[in-house]
């Protein structure tokens, strides 16, 4: 009688509760075989089976069956995969199972010792569907009790993910460290990264979302009572950063909707005021682009300078806050097949462009850095920490969105490898991506340098006329079809006095140099390439495609940031939950707001600023702080051993080391780097110089930096805060308790046998101490 008193209060909540919500089971606690003191008997475990048994049994044969030892296999993973309509009366037959083995167990040493029972089902008996399924859908419109949605196909899950990982501005920064720090040894640095550390961080959060189905802000307290604040600092990390993303949409769409022009106004550099003529300085020394994208957006000289909200940008930023909200008001189910439909559609586009690329003129000039290599950036330290960041940044980790995605996956997901799927289509991305965009940058370099040549030979033509320049000096006519090696044979030819006298006269028209001076930032991406496919027959047909192409991928990335706000708004209010498009409108027009700071003439300084040089310290520390919480105070060998279709042998043994040691170390290196360069080195940014429209660099005013200490401290703020508030109340670094998952989730299993309640608790201690 006290193993079934000990096993009455390991049940499982869910176990009890049904116990209590049951008409039939209540009278059967009523009767005198069901009262303190007294052994159950066998009549009472067949009545029991009688009124739990429904006329629905072939269904619950599906979900439930009897072991050799009388113990079920219910399946509670399938139950709560299912939707809230259909999933009533199986959670109903599942729960009466579950009790009738662990009355079953409960007796068991009992009949060992006595003569054995024998029982069988009897006749068959309709419960009372109608109370049930009442009671149910009561708790499921409570704050403590849902069934959490899933994701309809594995697939749309995986391209929702990759919607937030692929970045446009990301892709080019990879490609631009490419160019300048080693080349194909900076790409190979990139990939041992990749895969020894973030591949590892990428799977901890996906399986911390999965195993825990709980949204990214409530998950660090069950892992962790002391890292509950790294969930508060993922959210408005994830906020802060919502703000400004749009923009660069907006961005897009501005420069979309002027593509149905002919000419495109980019093509030549636009009139100034009281002038008749193109602007010489521009079309000498800054592309045409740069001159009309600052011209037409208003940007400021200096961040200083202040201003208004650039109207030009207001209905952009503002129809692309429609369009994201367009693609999650519908929830879920509707969400991923729009991302189906955003990703795949951008990759034909790109693949498109890849295959054009490769045919332009002056693209060899570019794909040559492909196998360029510095093998001394193997031993450079800073290298390893840009290219770790980098890797960091590229997988979005620590803003939040991956672990609330991943929630809404079953457990029985295998995790795993969908982390190893994302790597390697991201890695694939870039290898194809980086072809392109050294083949555009190629035909780009190619095409202002015949431009700066012809303007040259232009100039000298018109200084020998005027007599300035002997007659020697006059260029060739005949340019044939490339100016450039035309005009470079000329000059090689030239005497040594009259070549220096010539080359005093004109500027310096070098490609290899033009490419080297590729910018570092998200506007160079579609700036210089917008550009490019203008000097294109049909150019406008290739631009609308281009701008197209970044308009689905930042879209896509935009859409990832916004679940990482909603789903940790919804999942603790059953109203929010019902009113969707509600907060999907709300938070938008929230964001849409914020945002109209990024929109002022300094706004583009402003994003660079945060984007650049703030965010990386606290996303670096947000994940030093989430790989702590498994790794030491839930305990990687713990954490692993519960996902048992996933981590087993070898592998678990691998994970548990990199989580526990590797990750840590590597995590806290390139936080140090990057404090050290944050405190060595000045931070810049490339300003507008309207009074000879060029580019000069300028350092950030004191008053901006310490605007980013201030949001640092904010971000960072709630971590410490739960780390005093556990030490002055005595909790415990590690959690005392076992599984603590969502209220939705399900238990452990081991084998084929549930684990409800307290058993599976004390089957993870058991785990964990075995495992130390």
């Amino acid at each position: 009688m006290a193993g079934a008193q000990r096993q009455e209060k390991n049940m499982a909540p869910e176990t009890r509760s049904a116990q209590e919500g049951d008409p039939s089971l209540a009278a059967h606690r009523g009767t005198p075989d069901s009262q303190p003191g007294r052994e159950p008997e066998p009549h009472t475990l067949e009545s029991v089976l009688e009124t739990s048994w429904s006329s629905e049994s072939e269904l619950s044969q599906t979900y439930s069956g009897l072991s050799a030892s009388g113990q079920t296999s219910t399946s509670s993973e399938m139950i709560w995969s299912l939707g809230p309509e259909d999933s009533l009366p199986q959670v109903s037959n599942a729960q009466a199972w579950e009790m009738y083995t662990l009355e079953t167990q409960a007796r068991a040493g009992q009949l060992h010792q006595s003569s054995a029972v024998e029982v069988t089902p009897v006749s068959v008996l309709k419960p009372k569907p109608s109370k049930e399924k009442e009671e149910l859908a009561n708790r499921e419109e409570s704050d403590d009790f849902f069934v959490r949605p899933l994701w309809p196909r594995t697939v749309e899950y995986i391209l929702t993910l990759m919607g937030y990982i692929v970045k446009p501005a990301n892709i080019w920064s990879s490609v631009y460290l490419w160019l300048h720090k080693g080349g194909g040894t900076f790409f190979f640095i990139y990939t041992v990264i990749l895969l020894i550390v973030g591949t590892p961080l990428l799977f901890l959060e996906m399986a911390v979302g999965q195993r825990m189905h709980r949204n990214s802000m409530d998950t660090w307290q069950i892992i962790a009572p002391w890292a509950g604040g790294v969930g508060y600092a993922s959210f408005i990390m994830c906020f802060i950063t919502s703000t400004y993303t749009n923009v660069l949409n907006a961005w897009i769409l501005f420069y979309l909707s002027h593509t149905f022009q002919f000419p495109l106004p980019w093509e030549k550099c636009p009139l100034l005021k009281n002038s008749s003529d193109f602007d010489p300085e521009c079309a000498q020394t800054t592309p045409s682009m740069y001159f009309w994208y600052q011209q037409t957006l208003k940007v400021s000289d200096r961040i200083e300078d202040g201003g208004l909200v650039v109207s030009s940008l207001s209905l952009p930023f503002f129809v692309s806050w429609c369009l994201v909200s367009a693609f999650m008001i519908k929830g879920l189910k509707f969400l991923g097949k729009g991302m189906f439909i955003l990703m795949s559609l951008s990759y034909i586009i790109f693949f498109c462009f890849f295959i054009w690329s490769l045919h332009l003129e002056g693209a060899k000039y570019g794909l040559k850095h492909l196998l360029a290599a510095k093998m001394s950036a193997v031993y450079d330290l800073s290298v390893w920490s840009v290219a770790g960041g980098q890797v960091l940044f590229d997988l979005g980790l620590g803003f939040g969105p991956i672990a609330s995605l991943s929630s809404h996956m079953p457990q029985s997901n295998n995790c795993l490898g969908d982390a190893f799927v994302m790597a390697l289509i991201y890695l694939v991305t870039l290898l194809f991506m980086t072809p392109f965009i050294l083949a555009l940058l190629g035909f780009w370099a190619t095409v202002l340098t015949h431009r700066c040549t012809e303007k040259n030979m232009e100039m000298l033509l018109m200084l020998v006329n005027m007599g300035i320049l002997p007659p020697e000096a006059k260029p060739p006519d005949d340019l044939n079809n490339d100016p450039t090696s035309t005009y470079s044979s000329w000059l090689s030819g030239l005497a040594q006095d009259i070549k220096s006298l010539v080359l005093s006269k004109v500027s310096k028209c070098d490609r290899e140099l033009r490419i080297l001076q590729a910018k570092e930032g998200p506007g160079f991406v579609f700036l210089s390439f917008a550009e490019a496919v203008s000097f294109l027959p049909r150019s406008i047909f290739w631009c609308i495609l281009f701008f197209l192409m970044l308009l689905l991928l930042s879209l896509s990335t935009t859409i990832g940031f916004m679940q990482g706000l909603i789903i940790p708004l919804q999942d603790p209010s059953s109203f929010l939950r019902k009113q969707t498009k509600l907060l999907t409108g709300s938070i938008s027009m929230l964001l849409f707001l914020c945002g109209l700071y990024f929109t002022r003439p300094p706004g583009v300084y402003i994003i660079k600023l945060v984007r650049e040089y703030w965010t990386p310290m606290p996303i670096i520390f947000i994940i030093i702080c989430e790989n702590i919480a498994v790794a030491w105070a839930f305990r990687a060998k713990r954490f692993l051993g519960d996902l048992m279709n996933l981590a087993q042998g070898f592998t678990l043994r691998f994970y548990s080391w990199v989580w526990s040691y590797l990750t840590p170390v590597m995590l806290l290196v390139m936080f140090v780097a990057l404090l050290v360069q944050r405190c060595v080195k000045p931070i810049t940014y490339l300003a507008w110089d309207s009074s000879n429209s060029t580019e000069v660099t300028r350092e950030y005013p004191s008053w901006a930096l310490l605007l980013m200490i201030i949001l640092l401290l904010i971000v960072i703020a709630p971590i410490p805060v739960y780390l005093f508030y556990g030490l002055a109340h005595g909790i415990p670094f590690r959690p005392s308790g076992g599984d603590k998952r969502g209220k939705s989730s399900t238990p452990l299993r081991q084998g084929n046998q549930m684990m409800p309640g307290k058993e599976a608790q004390e089957k993870e201690v058991h785990q964990d101490n075995k495992g130390t």
